[in-house]
């Protein structure tokens, strides 16, 4: 309790991100005196960019100068640093899981927040089925800043964003410069080259350009290289007197491991579990992948046999082509925004089903008396000893693959603002229309294998065969499906979006008072191809899939897509989102305001294969079905003064949500309700400096319609305290530092038994200047190599002790080397 309070203290004292970060990418001089932050101006989810202390928002920006200090990190472990945002990261490059102020994390991605890259969307909807915005966004050289809201008008001025706004702003070229950066890791697998270069041309004309590529086993051991690919992004300028035109391009080819929950020990109570490692499997650095291990063997979209190496990962690929501009014509700001996105890719996912001793598995596939043998790797043929890898045990695991074959987004977003004086104030004015069509065509694609559970990457497959010597598996695969028929599916399906805004500000003196609205018209259409959709379809067949002429008896457990009996998906939404605030400028550093918002999300997705939407016609007979509303009430001051800031924000928060849990069959209607604060500045003195953050929050399912035994329980994965901190000394050629982020413990699952504990993680850096322009950063992630869980499968302590729990990953130690041009 103590630490509890001390940790408010602190975060209170200093709290998260600089107001008086610079925006050139150099690190701030040293002074011995105090330095008066600089006007802070926010234009993410707003109508017309202002000073933060002007606006009735809470708002976070994130300068490139500073999170590049953090080295090359997947987007989620960048987002965790910043304040007022909820991320389970430890999956990789991307899949990570977002939310804010106390919403919801029923399921995996991001769902009530959207994500930007210069105002707009990647993908319509963050939450997509095994593949989350995140795997086609990365914070490399091309990133000049990232910038968030939370709550506020994020809703009015976006679609699906009640949540909240992430946005990643790219340099445009202002100056001419630009970087390469070497990085490489000393204890872990990975080689890394980043660049950028930007410059004017002249005539009104410039550009900037800039991507990576890297390759490496990356931060667990898999015994391959499953780090693969890179991105270049480029946009050009041309500038004209009364505004400016934009094109810019995205290509990003990589390829990434997913990390699952992997099996540990847990025993003592629910309250105060003892988790460790099972046997000599770390659950830090290890990984079920591993060179022996697959390939994903398994009937193709057409029912076709086809086999997916187990290497291919996280593989996302995106091309884009995007254009700006903005004008000022007679007084009014016209501003147009265009993308067209082809956006796909393969995701792999290989996790536990269940796991236990050897002869427990065995027996519940072949019977008692059952027998293990290698099916790969190097004692293939071999019986699986029953100390095996010090821990004997077997994990039946499923190999989930995802074939994204479309996830195209297209996006226009036209707006004018006019400010006409009004009195001795003004009177801002904005209208706008967004127009959005994202394509969902997905392949769900499934197998079942055994594994032993071994470190060091060399799990293997697992054969099992009876007492009377029938075989139950074929070269270590159980079963070419996922529970029978389901989760065989194909999801084709277009979401057409047109949305009308508009929002009006008066400033008058020390107050500023507006409003906005938004009316999100969508229109659903599509097929959906699955057995579990019921009619008779079949989903589980015969199949001889070595060609040997026998079917064995994995072979009379082979997923089927019935294909000659689409359903269709053909439904029509609308809702209206509404905010409105007031901010009050009491003096020159420090402002309060207060904001009601009303927004919602389309149910994408995770409607669909349930009883929400109709087999028959495709239609959602309850309205209530086909969106999830949000309504946010939040209040609080902002303080900036002489390298001192503190934005502190109370919350009380309202969701409904339907989703569907781990994608499974079990789907969920709830209600939710929170309330916190979150708390969020920074300190500079001379050569010190820290930024620290902290949200507090209390939440409750206040009616799960499906489970009634649920309402009143806290929602699982939810900290009381989310706590960072950066702290900074910045010599003539040397910068220290550190940035340290603290969850607290939450409860593994809604029925509120078992709880996770809470973790701290210290991620460590000094850059060194040598020489003009040359830069030398060694980084620690995970400096103490902590264990901290985001996830455990199970509710309660298991009688054998053996759970599988998603970690963050161990130690790695990056040294990079970088040259500004």
């Amino acid at each position: 309790m103590k630490l509890r309070y001390s940790l408010l203290a602190f975060c209170s004292s200093v709290i998260v991100h600089p107001a008086f970060a610079q925006s050139n990418g150099d690190a701030p001089k040293p002074s011995t005196t105090a330095q008066v932050p600089e006007k802070e101006v926010f234009s993410t989810g707003v109508a017309k960019g202002r000073d933060r202390l002007d606006s009735a928002t809470s708002t976070s920006a994130y300068r490139a100068s500073e999170f590049e200090k953090l080295g090359p990190r997947p987007l989620g472990d960048v987002l965790r640093t910043m304040p007022g945002l909820r991320v389970e990261s430890g999956i990789g490059e991307g899949n990570a899981n977002y939310t804010v102020r106390g919403l919801p994390l029923a399921a995996g991605g991001s769902k009530y927040m959207q994500f930007q890259e210069d105002g707009l969307p990647v993908l319509e909807f963050g939450d997509i089925f095994n593949v989350g915005v995140d795997v086609f966004m990365r914070a490399d050289f091309n990133v000049a800043a990232i910038e968030s809201i939370r709550g506020g008008s994020g809703s009015t001025f976006s679609s699906n964003a009640p949540g909240g706004l992430i946005n990643l702003i790219s340099k445009t070229g202002e100056t001419r410069g630009g970087a390469v950066q070497a990085t490489v890791g000393l204890d872990y697998g990975e080689k890394r080259v980043d660049m950028d270069y930007g410059q004017p041309l002249g005539d009104g004309w410039r550009f900037h350009v800039g991507g990576y590529y890297r390759s490496g086993e990356g931060p667990r051991d898999i015994g391959f290289t499953g780090y693969k690919g890179g991105q270049i992004r480029f946009n050009v300028t041309k500038q004209f007197a009364t505004g400016y035109v934009r094109v810019s391009g995205k290509w990003l080819d990589d390829r990434s491991p997913t990390f699952a929950p992997y099996p540990i020990r847990i025993t003592g109570t629910n309250d105060k579990p003892v988790i460790g490692n099972a046997g000599n499997f770390d659950i830090g650095k290890d990984s079920l992948l591993s060179p022996f291990i697959g390939p994903v063997t398994t009937l193709d979209g057409d029912n076709k046999l086809a086999r997916y190496d187990v290497a291919n990962g996280m593989h996302a690929k995106s091309k884009s082509i995007g254009f700006e501009a903005q004008f000022d014509i007679a007084g009014i700001t016209i501003s147009e925004r265009a993308r067209y996105s082809a956006n796909s890719g393969d995701f792999l996912r290989v996790f536990p089903s269940a796991v236990g001793p050897i002869a427990t598995i065995a027996a519940s596939q072949a019977g008692a008396g059952a027998v293990a043998t290698y099916a790969s790797g190097p004692n293939i043929g071999k019986l699986v000893p029953a100390d095996a890898n010090g821990n004997g045990l077997l994990s039946f695991n499923y190999m989930a693959q995802t074939r994204a074959r479309s996830l195209d987004n297209f996006t226009n977003d036209i707006r004018a603002t006019k400010v006409w004086k009004l009195g001795r104030g003004d009177l801002t004015v904005t209208g706008g229309l967004y127009k959005a069509n994202q394509k969902i065509y997905a392949q769900w694609l499934h197998s079942g294998i055994d594994t032993d559970v071994a470190g060091d990457g060399q799990t293997a497959m697992v054969n099992v065969t009876s007492a009377g010597g029938v075989a139950q598996t074929q070269d270590g695969y159980y079963t070419f499906s996922r529970n029978g028929s389901k989760f065989r599916r194909i999801f084709d399906v277009s979401y057409d979006i047109l949305a009308p805004y508009g929002s009006v500000n008066y400033h008058v003196g020390k107050l500023s008072i507006g409003g906005s609205l938004r009316y999100d018209r969508g229109r659903v259409r599509g097929s959906l191809v699955g057995a579990d959709l019921g009619g008779g379809r079949v989903g589980l067949i015969r199949y001889d899939i070595n060609g040997n002429g026998v079917i064995s008896a994995p072979e009379t457990r082979v997923a089927f897509l019935p294909l000659d009996t689409p359903a269709p998906v053909n439904y029509n939404y609308g809702y209206w989102s509404y905010s409105s605030g007031i901010n009050y400028r009491v003096a020159e550093p420090f402002s309060v305001f207060a904001r009601y918002s009303r927004g919602a999300r389309a149910n994408a997705d995770k409607i669909l294969f349930t009883p929400a939407v109709s087999a028959v016609d495709g239609g959602v007979p309850n309205a209530a079905d086909k969106y999830d509303q949000v309504r946010q009430l939040e209040g609080g001051f902002k303080f900036r003064h002489a390298g001192a800031t503190l934005n502190v924000t109370a919350f009380r928060a309202t969701a409904d949500d339907h989703n569907v849990l781990n994608g499974s069959a079990n789907q969920t209607i709830r209600s939710y309700r929170a309330t916190g604060v979150e708390m969020e500045g920074g300190y500079r003195r001379g050569i010190f400096s820290i930024t620290a953050g902290a949200t507090y929050t209390t939440a409750k399912i206040t009616k799960d319609f499906l489970d009634p035994t649920l309402t009143g329980k806290e929602p699982r994965h939810q900290p009381s305290w989310t706590l960072e901190a950066t702290p900074q000394i910045e010599l003539r050629g040397v910068t220290l530092g550190a940035n340290v982020v603290t969850i607290t413990s939450s409860y593994a699952q809604d029925s509120n038994l078992l709880k996770m504990p809470g973790f701290t993680v210290v991620n460590a850096f000094v850059v060194v200047k040598p020489i003009d322009r040359v830069r030398v950063m060694l980084n620690a992630s995970n400096l103490f190599d902590q264990v901290g869980f985001f996830e455990f499968n199970q509710s309660e302590v298991p009688a054998n002790g053996i759970g599988w729990g998603r970690s963050i990953n161990g130690r790695t130690v990056s040294l990079s080397a970088k040259y500004d041009f």
